[in-house]
């Protein structure tokens, strides 16, 4: 028998599920640290010091060795931090000049010989400062966009009187994959109106267009009387938002969205945008929804003489009622297969909400070896328990 989910106690209760992200702040900070630590460097450091010595007291005077010291400041940029390769250019600027004033040769000799190994520890130094600086404005340009999208999107998990919704939220942070997967729950006169989407491509502009399709369904939601005029009011907002980003030279998106609507009946209605159907867990069983008026996703209702319909299914007291994105779906492993969702909900039909999403989320991250292409969105809907007056 499935288990009973408890209600949570309050809405600030956040599951998304952010693993080991840092905040913003730290993000920043990190970038600066080196990647070898202060004890490792000096040993290696002193042990390559004393070897290329070693070498130059064998050679003599045939072949110096030490001037080739020079390159390592160079090596210490790329993966130490600015302190650290400053530490270096100064040890290994000491240590030329040093043998270079014991070596014979004119003075002209030594001049230029200590001139490059300081130029060279000087680019050394500049080149890490430079890589740095940019991986620093990097990583702003991620955490501001991560942090727009987290403080946009609802916590969950939102609970109303007819649905508990949990959920499951991974954004892609690589500046030029940030994703646009979008969800919301809304309670209204009419209901409960869910809405679970992905806009096409990536970035921040289809960030946008997802916040202007939430910021369409969160009033609509609530003044429409139908699902299929809130499906009307966000394909408005698409077309409006395409209008406005092809005035500024950017391209036009789609959505596929999948919207529901669950009142105190035992079904439910839904208007399907080009989205996964839902799969139904519920007494230990699982199916997929069969959903036959698939339509196109908004922002396409113009290339389609077929007008959005709604349909209903059933969803029986105890049920849970999972809507994920294709960053789900479309996970692939090592060998590059795509993730088998149908085939792995079936172990988890008698799991509660909560326990179904940390299920998804840890044989996920196990299938694809940590390695997201996509956002992961899963939202896992759980009718609340019938009122008795």
């Amino acid at each position: 028998m499935a288990q009973k989910p408890q209600k949570p106690k309050r809405r600030s209760d956040i599951r998304h599920r952010d693993g080991a992200v840092q905040s913003p702040d730290a993000s920043i900070a990190a970038v600066s640290q080196g990647r070898i630590g202060n004890w490792a460097l000096l040993g290696g450091l002193t042990l390559l010091t004393l070897l290329v010595v070693f070498l130059d007291v064998r050679t003599g005077n045939d072949l110096r060795v030490v001037p080739l010291l020079v390159v390592v400041p160079a090596l210490a940029s790329v993966y130490c931090s600015l302190r650290q390769t400053i530490w270096v250019a100064v040890w290994i600027t000491t240590v030329v000049v040093g043998f270079r004033a014991g070596a014979d040769g004119t003075f002209w000799d030594f001049v230029f010989g200590i001139g490059f190994a300081v130029l060279a520890c000087a680019l050394g130094v500049a080149a890490c400062a430079a890589r740095i600086r940019h991986a620093t404005e990097m990583a702003r340009l991620r955490s501001a966009a991560v942090t727009l999208q987290r403080q946009i999107l609802r916590p969950l998990p939102v609970v109303t009187d007819h649905v508990f919704a949990y959920g499951l939220y991974e954004p892609i942070e690589e500046d030029r994959f940030v994703g646009g997967d979008i969800y919301e729950v809304v309670e209204s006169p009419y209901g409960t109106r869910v809405i679970i989407g992905d806009v096409q491509g990536k970035g921040l502009a289809a960030i946008g267009a997802g916040f202007a399709a939430i910021a369409a369904f969160r009033e609509a939601a609530i003044r429409e009387p139908t699902l299929t005029g809130v499906v009307q009011a966000l394909e408005d907002a698409v077309v409006r938002h395409n209008e406005f980003s092809a005035q500024t030279g950017e391209a036009e998106r789609f959505v596929t969205a999948l919207v529901l609507g669950f009142d105190e009946g035992g079904r439910v209605e839904a208007v399907n945008c080009g989205h996964l159907a839902p799969r139904l867990l519920h007494d230990s069983r699982t199916s997929a929804v069969t959903l036959h008026r698939t339509s196109v996703p908004l922002g396409l209702a113009g290339l389609s003489r077929e007008a959005r319909t709604a349909e209903s299914f059933d969803f029986p007291q105890g049920a849970t009622l999972l809507v994920v994105t294709d960053g789900v779906t479309e996970a692939r492993d090592a060998t590059g297969a795509f993730y088998p969702l149908d085939e792995r909900v079936v172990a988890w039909a008698g799991h509660g909400p909560r326990e179904l999403l940390d299920a998804l989320h840890g044989d996920l991250e196990e299938f694809s070896g940590g390695i997201r292409r996509d956002d992961v969105a899963a939202l896992a809907l759980h009718r609340a328990p019938a009122v008795t007056p």
